[in-house]
């Protein structure tokens, strides 16, 4: 996936920066590239979105 981010006339560094930050950021790439940071087992992806999924059904049954 590629990312183009044009850095304009005159534009101070810091602030080219920041709005690269913010372009990752919603891209989620920043994500992704935390995700495969490290080897993950299966089994512990499994493991990690089934307690995603209970701890989101325990949120849900407390609101209503």
């Amino acid at each position: 996936m590629g990312l183009r981010m044009r850095v304009h006339d005159k534009e101070p560094i810091a602030q080219a920066m920041r709005r690269f930050k913010k372009l990752i950021e919603r891209s989620g790439m920043q994500k992704e590239l935390r995700a495969h940071q490290y080897y993950e087992k299966p089994c512990e992806q499994r493991r990690r979105a089934m307690l995603r999924k209970q701890k989101a059904a325990r949120k849900a049954q407390g609101l209503i």
